[in-house]
């Protein structure tokens, strides 16, 4: 896989240009690689293991990526928009929607990446149908990030959502809880520390592998991944979206050498999405 041309340019440039301006969002009419460095944001866990891969794969052709790593879900759009951010890669379709709908930030999908089920686990039980009355439950308080959880719950049949909802449900809207389990709504990086005060929590597997919590062998039920309708995706400002650098990115993302990666380092935990 080789350089275009067009981006070796514009890193020559940016090698010029160079402290110019702190500010990418400033400079984005000479192209983000103006600072001679695309800064990509992520996720702790598998988005800022692969972002890593992609990282290597880059540099042996020119690319300078620089990967930032956040703890939540808020912060990798908010330093997007902000102009600390070039790209970022952790979230879902469903979650951006929601997060620019309610922010109004001008953010655009770029691509498909990975596919990452989410699972219930728990330290007491080892089936959720070993869940007893009134547990303690947490789940996720980002947007649609909640109602996943809860859809994964009912998929489980221990609750009942209003027919036809989507991940836009909150704990409030639950019809059915038969067995009167007290739903609590955390942040979802600290899910797996707060684990062992819980009956059970909805858990993201990127944290989940984080904590060092596989999937196949630690989850108690796992969405089915061949039924995920929401991928992650690569996101950028919507201004920047048709800057060379990011389709360059997309191609190292996107190439044999990550799905293998990927294959290889997380088991079918997680899939390529593309």
């Amino acid at each position: 896989m080789k350089l275009k041309a067009g981006l070796l340019t514009t890193v020559a440039i940016g090698a010029i240009l160079a402290g110019c301006s702190g500010n990418k969002a400033d400079s984005a009419e000479e192209g983000l690689l103006s600072d001679g460095v695309l800064a990509v944001g992520v996720t702790a866990g598998p988005h800022e293991d692969i972002v890593n891969e992609v990282k290597k794969l880059a540099a042996e052709e020119g690319l300078e990526i620089k990967v930032i790593s956040f703890s939540d879900f808020v912060q990798p759009n908010t330093a997007l928009v902000e102009g600390e951010l070039d790209i970022n890669s952790f979230q879902t379709g469903t979650f951006l929607d929601t997060v620019v709908e309610e922010s109004g930030y001008d953010l655009a999908k770029i691509e498909p990446t990975i596919s990452i089920p989410m699972g219930i686990y728990s330290e007491v039980y080892d089936d959720v149908s070993e869940i007893k009355e009134g547990d303690t439950i947490g789940i996720p308080n980002s947007p649609t990030q909640e109602g996943r959880a809860l859809q994964l719950f009912e998929e489980a049949g221990l609750i009942t959502l209003p027919e036809g909802s989507g991940q836009e449900v909150t704990i409030s809207d639950i019809v059915e809880n038969s067995l009167k389990l007290d739903f609590i709504a955390s942040e979802a990086a600290q899910l797996p520390a707060q684990l062992q005060d819980l009956g059970a929590a909805g858990i993201n597997s990127n944290f989940a592998l984080d904590a060092g919590l596989n999937p196949k062998e630690s989850g108690i039920f796992m969405e089915n991944i061949d039924n995920l309708e929401q991928a992650n995706y690569i996101v950028s400002r919507t201004e920047d979206k048709d800057d060379e650098a990011i389709a360059q990115f997309v191609e190292y993302y996107t190439s044999d050498e990550i799905k293998q990666f990927i294959e290889e380092e997380f088991k079918g935990a997680l899939v390529p999405s593309w």
